[in-house]
């Protein structure tokens, strides 16, 4: 199953008074501790909507292997129109999709595999009683989303689906806090500084210097779905050339062609990984698994007693 997370962060955060996805959530900005909660939850495709401040927004994640999507009408539109424009590009790319807006940042990654364990088309956390997020939405139900009038916001849009929502209970309380206001803001501060200690892995390939990690399989990725490294590197906010200098180094390293590349003509050039690079690509995706996976064992052999 494939699974891709939509994180919405395109408001202007006015009933904040600061902007909300780069206030600091311990050492990390709430809109990095999302991503980070996701990617150790081993979703395949991370994808975050901007709209105010975008640039900046986009620059601070630069470096977290995501795509970039905007929306430029932000000032006139609401979070439905931001979630729309996630979900139909993930619909054809992913069998689940979790949705959060961006200022949801303390569920854990024990809760997203908890969601997606469970048989639902649609269903939320909840904690004592309480629905929160992320939402988990199946591609099945994306076109009748995309079609809602959006009456009522996305919630509205969820209840029209045809499909119940279900709620899957969690022992985590971070599904319910939120930092739409400087009030709670402070209660979510309050509630991260008691939370549990977690594993986080990042999986790196090396020789004398590290040349792939999750990053590069992003790139990787979005070549073979744009067919242009060009569009790749503008939804992962790389430079055209730095993305070539990663594509070189990577060939260097493993001494094959993993993207074949077609000069331009009427339709323009067009580039796409060849049979050695989505076996590469297919092999550290199923090794990264693998060892998160396995480094979660250990972790709980290890420290569950103690945190």
């Amino acid at each position: 199953m494939k699974v891709g997370a939509l994180i919405v962060a395109a408001g202007m955060s006015s009933r904040m008074g600061e902007f909300k996805p780069m206030l600091s959530i311990g050492s990390i900005s709430i809109a990095q501790r999302v991503v980070a909660t996701f990617q150790q939850a081993g979703v395949d495709r991370i994808v975050m909507v901007t709209g105010y401040n975008a640039s900046v927004l986009e620059h601070h994640l630069s470096g977290n292997g995501i795509v970039f999507l905007r929306n430029e009408a932000y000032e006139t539109t609401h979070m439905f129109d931001s979630a729309c424009i996630g979900l139909k590009y993930l619909k054809d790319k992913c069998d689940r999709i979790l949705f959060t807006p961006v200022d949801i940042p303390l569920f854990t990654a024990a809760t997203v595999q908890t969601l997606l364990e469970s048989d639902a088309l649609l269903a939320s956390p909840s904690f004592e009683g309480k629905n929160g997020h992320p939402t988990m939405i199946a591609s099945c139900l994306v076109d009748t989303i995309l079609a809602d009038s959006g009456k009522e916001g996305l919630r509205g849009a969820l209840d029209r689906c045809g499909e119940p929502m279900v709620s899957v209970p969690v022992l985590d309380g971070g599904v319910l806090h939120d930092a739409d206001t400087p009030e709670d803001y402070r209660s979510l501060l309050s509630y991260h500084n008691k939370q549990l200690v977690r594993p986080v892995v990042h999986v790196s390939l090396a020789r004398e210097k590290p040349f792939f990690d999750a990053r590069t399989a992003m790139l990787l990725s979005l070549v073979e779905e744009t067919h242009s490294v060009r569009t790749a590197c503008q939804r992962m906010q790389m430079s055209y050339s730095s993305g070539w200098n990663v594509i070189r180094t990577l060939e260097s390293q493993l001494k094959r062609t993993l993207i074949s590349r077609s000069q331009g003509g009427a339709g323009g050039g067009r580039s796409s990984l060849t049979e050695d690079g989505k076996h590469f690509l297919q092999q550290y995706k199923a090794y990264t698994a693998a060892v998160r996976s396995s480094a979660l064992e250990i972790y709980e052999h290890y420290f569950q007693e103690l945190f």
